[in-house]
């Protein structure tokens, strides 16, 4: 796919890193599977990747200290 960003470069299967700050606490998603623009480096997360961050940051989020990093794992199937 043609990068929406910066209009140059394509995009290729890569993975990139998600920061969620709210509430006092930040969390980090690393690893995450996305398309990756090899020009610019912008990254598009899938939308059921997306909801699987989103689960991986609310569960983290019950139980997590001021800041907490947690690589990318799918739920299984």
């Amino acid at each position: 796919m043609k990068c929406i960003v910066c209009h140059q470069g394509e995009t290729q299967p890569g993975t990139t890193t998600l920061t969620f700050d709210r509430a006092g606490s930040t969390i980090v998603a690393r690893s995450v599977p996305a398309e990756v623009c090899e020009n610019c480096g912008e990254a598009y997360v899938a939308e059921d990747v997306t909801a699987s961050v989103l689960d991986i940051v609310r569960e983290a989020r019950k139980s997590a200290p001021a800041v907490l990093i947690r690589d990318f794992a799918p739920a299984p199937a």
